[in-house]
């Protein structure tokens, strides 16, 4: 076993060996692969001296900061009192109050929730309990979808490349173009369709916000066509846009709705299945069912408990209502300070869930440079904007996993006002290198080479 001071060389080679070496690899030659002794807030404090802002946030996991003091004290205090964490056979005292609290923010008739450890898991729950509500098996989800990479959620993936190599899918599942109801309805009207399973907005597509009245309108017609209407909002929830969940932007009340990530601060593994109390007897309808869906982690103290307080917290420092003011800073001083620059198409976003959406150059020398480096992989470029960030500015940031095109802003929701202006200088110098230096496409030409046997 390798002691705790053991060297950063030592643990890599621990974690080369026995868990993942390409990923090291890549960490490596993006050079991003420090040891951190310390996260607090939106702040990384690395073992080199450097401290390194968080805009990515654990993918929307650290809503309410690195290691929130509250959160953690809650933790401690629940396992120094040595009370029943796992038993399996009592009623959880913690599960019934979180399953309330998050009832009555999220509201719309979500009464009933199931509780498990990821959003995947919370995505495969959603699917079981709407084929088994209807009687029906298909499943309708978007182009650009990140649904979860089980073989169900993954059955559900708008980008084959997270399939490739895994074998067959679940049948019966559809793909429509996100924000098109008429492609909607030609499929509701000629399958089973038993729920339509979608993002309020994409993440990993390039967070892309439904238009206007698309919400509204898939909600009617999965009512037509007697589908439920199921909302991922892994991503989006717990203050993350600006609004508790992002259903209450849109004015849509979902027949059920997965929670996870930011749920229990970032410290336990814990997502939520919310859904209407039919959903949930149709499942759980008899003495004999009330075992028939359950998960080994589900409604287990530490992240019954954390929830708890990452709800409180969320409330005592306003953490919503800053996401909202904050995020329409930041896109106001994005779009004013990014917009002359031709490579840049747009930012786009809700709350401090935001992309900076590039696009390909139209002046000859750019193009060139651009096509070319491209053509060497499709990622390259955006990770290039990611690792210039990362050892030149010293903020963590990446780019979207359905589009290497755009760069996520997404950090916790105590960032300050200090960080996101320090953030807003360093994205508009590195905009203003890639449009102005030859020796960033150098650069990134070489990072291109040593990337190929990745």
């Amino acid at each position: 076993m390798l002691p705790a001071d053991a060297s950063p060389a030592a643990f890599d080679a621990s974690y080369r060996a026995h868990v993942n070496p390409e990923w090291v690899r890549l960490l490596s030659i993006l050079g991003m692969n420090l040891r951190y002794r310390s996260c607090l807030g939106a702040e990384l404090h690395a073992e080199d001296g450097r401290v390194i802002l968080d805009f990515l946030s654990g993918y929307c996991v650290h809503n309410t900061g690195h290691n929130h003091p509250r959160i953690v004290a809650a933790l401690v205090d629940e396992l120094t009192r040595c009370g029943p964490a796992m038993l399996q056979s009592n009623v959880a005292e913690h599960a019934g109050a979180l399953a309330a609290e998050l009832a009555r923010r999220v509201g719309g008739g979500l009464e009933k929730v199931f509780f498990c450890s990821s959003g995947s898991e919370g995505v495969e729950s959603a699917i079981k309990f709407s084929r088994a509500h209807t009687g029906r098996n298909g499943i309708v989800y978007a182009h650009g979808a990140f649904h979860g990479l089980t073989c169900g959620a993954l059955s559900l993936m708008g980008s084959e490349f997270w399939r490739e190599g895994f074998g067959s899918m679940l049948p019966e599942t559809y793909p429509i173009p996100f924000g098109a109801p008429a492609a909607l309805e030609r499929v509701l009207k000629a399958q089973k369709i038993a729920a339509v399973i979608i993002e309020p907005i994409q993440g990993e597509a390039g967070i892309v916000l439904p238009p206007d009245g698309y919400l509204p309108e898939v909600q009617r017609l999965c009512r037509k066509h007697g589908a439920l209407f199921v909302l991922d909002e892994v991503q989006t929830g717990l203050g993350r846009t600006g609004a508790f969940v992002a259903a209450h932007h849109y004015g849509v009340e979902p027949d059920m709705m997965v929670l996870a990530k930011a749920l229990s601060g970032g410290l336990i593994p814990v997502a939520a299945l919310l859904m209407r109390d039919a959903i949930y007897e149709s499942v759980y309808s008899s003495l004999k069912r009330s075992i028939v869906h359950t998960s080994t982690y589900s409604e287990n103290s530490l992240a019954m408990r954390a929830g708890l307080t990452t709800l409180a917290v969320l409330d005592e420092e306003s953490l919503v209502e800053r996401s909202e003011t904050l995020g329409l800073w930041l896109r106001e001083s994005l779009r004013s300070r990014l917009s002359e620059y031709e490579m840049v198409g747009e930012v786009r976003g809700l709350g401090l869930l935001n992309g900076i959406v590039f696009r390909a150059p139209r002046s000859v020398g750019l193009r060139l440079s651009f096509e070319a480096f491209r053509a060497v992989h499709s990622g390259m470029f955006g990770q290039m904007l990611v690792m210039r960030l990362f050892n030149k500015h010293n903020i963590l940031s990446q780019i979207c996993g359905n589009n290497f095109l755009v760069l996520k802003v997404a950090p916790p929701l105590v960032v300050t006002q200090e960080h996101l202006e320090y953030y807003v200088d360093a994205i508009e110098e590195v905009v203003r290198t890639v449009h102005m230096s030859s020796k960033f496409w150098s650069e990134a030409l070489q990072l291109a080479q040593r990337a190929l046997a990745v």
